[in-house]
């Protein structure tokens, strides 16, 4: 992911962008629980990352704060870039993007899709597929981590 300190990627992905775009404000400001308002709050969110299928928004929320924390020290700064949005119907739709976070001991990059539904508490994240790039420089050449930049997104 191209993108510096400035959190502010988010490109805009119109009604579905703007629960990005809430999540990575509430991520940097350290606000945990603000982060997980865009997911559904119920036992049918479902998470996928690093080989494991989370269940619920307990289980997600939990999972969260013993890997990060909930202060700006240990949660870092988050980017997200959306590269595009699959409408599905009027109340559905399906968010391709990168993410990015920097400056804590966890930093990482990678690709992630996400689904959402038009709930009565607005668009939620019912299912979040979220992978990892491996670190730069651990690929072959021409891979996504040979430490080359990356071709720019198409729009």
């Amino acid at each position: 992911m191209r993108c510096s300190a400035a959190a502010t990627r988010v490109r805009t992905g119109g009604r579905h962008g703007a629960v990005l775009t809430s999540q990575q404000a509430a991520w940097n400001r350290g606000d945990l629980e603000g982060y997980m308002r865009g997911y559904v709050q119920s036992e049918a969110l479902v998470f996928t990352s690093g080989g494991n299928i989370r269940r619920g928004w307990a289980e997600t929320f939990a999972k969260y704060k013993a890997r990060y924390g909930s202060d700006p020290s240990t949660m870092g700064t988050l980017a997200f870039e959306i590269l595009g949005v699959q409408s599905l119907g009027a109340d559905g739709a399906i968010v391709l993007g990168r993410w990015a976070l920097t400056n804590t001991p966890v930093a990482g990059r990678g690709i992630f899709s996400v689904a959402l539904e038009r709930t009565q508490s607005g668009w939620l994240v019912v299912h979040d597929h979220t992978s990892s790039a491996p670190p730069v420089g651990a690929g072959p050449p021409g891979s996504i981590s040979d430490g080359k930049p990356e071709p720019p997104a198409t729009p």
